[in-house]
C-alpha cells in the first residue's frame, strides 16, 4: 500500500497578487527544527533562454532587499521573487556562471509566479514554481 505524504497548502501575497505554497511533511518539519529562518527565492532567469530556480539560504539580518518583492509565510520561512539577467548572452568558459543583475521588469507583477512547491529531500531543500494557463 501507498501512503501519499501530507501536504500543507499555504497562500501568500506578493504585489497584490496571490501565490499558492505547499509545503511538504518532510519540509514543515525540518523547517521546524531551523534556528534561523529559510530564505526562499523564486529566481526568474532572463538569459538566452529563461530558467526558473528556486534557491534557499538562511535568512540574513540586515539585507537590503527589495521588501515589495518578499513576504513572510510565517516566523520561518521568507519568500523572494527575483527576476535576474546575465550581464551579456554568452559562454564563458572560466566561469560556470555569467554574471547576474537584477532584471528591471516593467510590470513585475505579470511575472510573479502562481505557485511554489517546496519539499526536503535526502538532506536538501528542493522547490519549483509555475504559472497557471490562462483560459
Amino acid at each position: 500500500m501507498l501512503l501519499m505524504e501530507m501536504t500543507l497548502n499555504h497562500s501568500i501575497e506578493l504585489l497584490g497578487k496571490s501565490i499558492d505554497v505547499t509545503l511538504t511533511e518532510n519540509a514543515r518539519n525540518a523547517l521546524s527544527r531551523r534556528i534561523k529562518p529559510l530564505a526562499v527565492e523564486m529566481e526568474l532567469y532572463f538569459s538566452c533562454l529563461i530558467r526558473k530556480q528556486v534557491r534557499f539560504s538562511d535568512m540574513q539580518n540586515g539585507t537590503n532587499e527589495k521588501t515589495s518583492l518578499k513576504t513572510w509565510l510565517n516566523d520561518r520561512m521568507c519568500i523572494r521573487f527575483r527576476p535576474v539577467m546575465t550581464e551579456a548572452c554568452k559562454i564563458n568558459p572560466e566561469r560556470n556562471e555569467p554574471a547576474l543583475t537584477d532584471f528591471p521588469i516593467t510590470n513585475t507583477k505579470a511575472y510573479i509566479p502562481h505557485w511554489l512547491s517546496i519539499d526536503y529531500q535526502n538532506n536538501n531543500w528542493v522547490g519549483k514554481f509555475g504559472y497557471r494557463a490562462k483560459h
